[in-house]
């Protein structure tokens, strides 16, 4: 086990500088390859939600004065409710389905969104259906598989007036709902001592890809911002599908 540390602190880097540059995608990103470098489904769903707590914890630090809680309180609580009960499901169901579901889905919505912008941002407001929904889909996505972020974001990439906003709204979002997970996954016994042990020493490669995605994000455009993250909810698709 421990000859991978190393392996998933390269791969921490990696996941940081995509949260801090899209505002979501460490799950994604880490979950890809972490399975199979850690003993358990289980234990590798509990250390990259203790990574992504972390990474969206110091970024809600430097963006507090975003947060707008009216916005956030439904469909933080939606997505809390149904994540704790999808988690008590990660040990019975049969994964690879699942994931090759999954990915299609995200390619699709990638195109859909990104063809018909304007038109979703008219249709979709800060409401309390678009709330539930998009808190049950993360829950759901969150529970299962550890990737609770796309229909999140694409809820706030198209209900907040900038990326500042944004990210705000995300991070926090992020931040309350993996500490929920991670207590969850604890009464399941999926946070073991090994889990503990590869999230200290991969908080070196958390750090290095949070300060690279931070030059990263102040330098994307607000016009071009929603392209970039609407073509990684895609590429995550591509990826799920390729090593599902």
């Amino acid at each position: 086990m421990y000859e991978n540390i190393a392996y998933i602190a390269l791969l921490a880097a990696g996941a940081s500088f995509v949260q801090r540059t899209t505002g979501f995608g460490f799950g994604i990103f880490i979950m890809t390859v972490l399975p199979f470098l850690m003993p358990s489904y289980g234990e590798a769903t509990a250390l990259s939600g203790l990574l992504a707590l972390t990474t969206s914890s110091f970024i809600v630090i430097s963006m507090w004065k975003k947060i707008v809680w009216k916005r956030l309180v439904p469909i933080l609580i939606t997505f809390i409710c149904v994540s704790a009960v999808a988690i008590c499901f990660v040990t019975r169901i049969e994964g690879r389905m699942m994931r090759m579901i999954l990915g299609i889905m995200l390619i699709c919505i990638s195109l859909y969104f990104s063809f018909f912008k304007d038109r979703i941002r008219q249709m979709i407001k800060p409401g309390l259906p678009w709330q539930i929904g998009a808190g049950t889909l993360s829950g759901i996505m969150g529970g299962l598989f550890g990737m609770q972020g796309p229909p999140a974001v694409l809820y706030f990439i198209t209900s907040e007036p900038d990326k500042e906003h944004y990210m705000a709204m995300t991070q926090i979002y992020f931040v309350i709902g993996n500490l929920m997970m991670t207590i969850v996954r604890a009464c399941n016994g999926f946070l073991t001592h090994t889990v503990g042990t590869c999230y200290l020493y991969s908080l070196v490669g958390v750090a290095i890809g949070m300060v690279a995605g931070n030059w990263a994000f102040s330098h994307i455009p607000n016009r071009i911002f929603t392209y970039i993250v609407y073509a990684y909810i895609g590429i995550s698709g591509l990826i799920i599908l390729i090593t599902a």
